[in-house]
């Protein structure tokens, strides 16, 4: 099978310096303030990081070449990896900030000036703000133009894409809470705020750690190509004047990019073998010109003139 040549993962980059800079200065100020809130968005940067540099070593092995002992290649590393980023995502990130908060809620601390947190909490809305806006960017140019934000999320074959961008919204709404929390808490003068905001901010990582991980196991278990592209298939193959019928294609995605396809073709039954190889050969060019992320194509060739011939075509 072909392997696609992937861009340059530009979100994961953009998230792991964005991430990195942050975590180390709301740990800073974390420790100088006392704040929950803070010391949990301290540690779903960490979190973030780390997911980040897991999914650019998942993107660095799917690129392997197929060998023997994996001969449609390693493309599905890249879903592997990524549901670890979620369960990583789900039990460090939202599991400690709301054990971090209900912690705050029974040991206060006391808080002090406010402005520090504002600052760090201005400066890194800014900066995931500038990494969310490059994950944003490179979704819309794999989304539809008919398709809306949710469905082209949850019909997205790249976890590089939609796990950063989710994240980052995670990260976003992380700090508005945490935000929230820090300023309630010094003017109502209770640590309440504060705590409540570290728990709300685990739920929020845990929400979309579930969604992360729910949409990398569909692809790792074996996802389909798009609907769309499997119905064209269909009507292209049925529309060879040398197909008497075929049945609905299998497809099966290997990577972001990297799609099996599996056709049962009927031939009309005057045809030599020739020329059923013929026409293989002008469907499998066809689909190829149209898609080229289908890689290996293998065809069920029924309709041999005196007898029925089953024959794989690998590319």
């Amino acid at each position: 099978m072909q392997k696609s040549k992937s861009e340059t993962p530009i979100t994961v980059y953009g998230a792991i310096a964005a991430n990195l800079l942050v975590a180390i200065l709301k740990f800073i100020v974390a420790a100088i303030t006392g704040s929950s809130a803070m010391l949990s968005e301290g540690i779903h940067s960490t979190a973030d990081t780390g997911n980040q540099l897991l999914l650019l070593f998942g993107i660095h092995q799917s690129k392997k070449p197929a060998d023997e002992s994996h001969p449609f290649g390693h493309g599905q590393e890249l879903y592997f990896w990524s549901l670890i980023v979620a369960i990583i995502l789900f039990g460090m990130g939202g599991g400690m900030s709301i054990y971090e908060g209900i912690t705050h809620l029974v040991h206060p601390n006391e808080l002090t000036d406010p402005a520090w947190n504002y600052g760090v909490l201005a400066f890194a809305f800014v900066v995931e703000g500038i990494s969310w806006s490059i994950a944003f960017r490179e979704f819309l140019k794999q989304k539809k133009p008919d398709e809306s934000i949710w469905k082209g999320l949850s019909s997205s074959k790249d976890p590089s894409i939609f796990i950063v961008l989710g994240e980052d919204t995670a990260a976003l709404a992380g700090l508005i809470v945490a935000f929230l929390g820090v300023f309630l808490g010094h003017q109502l003068e209770s640590h309440y705020p504060d705590g409540i905001a570290s728990i709300v901010i685990g739920i929020i990582l845990g929400i979309i750690a579930i969604f992360l991980a729910y949409e990398s196991k569909s692809l790792l278990i074996g996802e389909t190509a798009a609907l769309g592209m499997v119905r064209d298939i269909h009507q292209r193959v049925r529309n060879h004047p040398a197909v008497e019928q075929a049945r609905r294609p299998l497809s099966m995605h290997f990577g972001p990019s990297e799609i099996f396809l599996s056709l049962d073709v009927q031939f009309k039954s005057d045809l030599r073998a020739s020329e059923v190889m013929k026409a293989v050969d002008e469907l499998e060019t066809n689909i190829h010109q149209a898609y080229p992320s289908v890689g290996q194509i293998f065809i069920e060739v029924e309709g041999l003139k005196d007898h029925k011939n089953k024959q794989g075509r690998d590319l």
